[in-house]
């Protein structure tokens, strides 16, 4: 069982991490950090303009460090992790030792439904379901091998998907 107080939310873009991590953070009393807005607020600007100026390479070496800042916080978070944070092995390792990681599992037909074009998603090109196809198959051994739990996202509602990790995170041991 992971006592680790923060929680970390991965999964493929459109599966809902944010919208999830907003909802538990609130009822949990917790801080949320979306953590690719946390890197375009450090940048001053959005991830696909990074992608394009300074490449995925840079963009990842940002997101490991943002991701290492986090992780290190004395306070509880909720973290609404990058859907490639999980690229990087030192970042797998991370979050599994810090946090207690919930993957957030769509179906790919779920997926193309909510990034819809793909706009401002620097990896969707012109055929985004594709791409959301490929990509997810490349990610699904990451994300299990990262996450300590698996919540299928489906069918359930972004308050739903809170709720059901409430009940699957562990608890960390009161002192007595």
């Amino acid at each position: 069982m992971c006592s680790q107080p923060h929680v970390a939310l991965v999964g493929m873009m459109g599966s809902g991490k944010s919208t999830v991590g907003f909802w538990l953070a609130q009822s949990e009393r917790l801080r949320f950090v979306d953590l690719d807005a946390a890197i375009e607020a450090q940048q001053g600007c959005p991830i696909s303009e990074i992608f394009e100026a300074r490449g995925e390479e840079r963009f990842r070496d940002l997101e490991q460090a943002v991701l290492a800042d986090c992780l290190e916080s004395p306070d509880p978070l909720v973290i609404s992790c990058g859907g490639g944070v999980v690229l990087r092995a030192e970042n797998r390792s991370r979050l599994r030792n810090r946090a207690w990681v919930c993957w957030l599992r769509a179906t790919v037909a779920t997926l193309a439904r909510r990034v819809k074009a793909g706009d401002g998603r620097p990896l969707l090109g012109s055929d985004p379901a594709a791409d959301l196809l490929a990509v997810s198959a490349a990610r699904a051994r990451l994300y299990a091998q990262t996450a300590h739990e698996t919540v299928d996202v489906d069918a359930l509602a972004p308050e739903q998907v809170a709720e059901r990790i409430r009940e699957l995170r562990p608890r960390p041991a009161t002192a007595r």
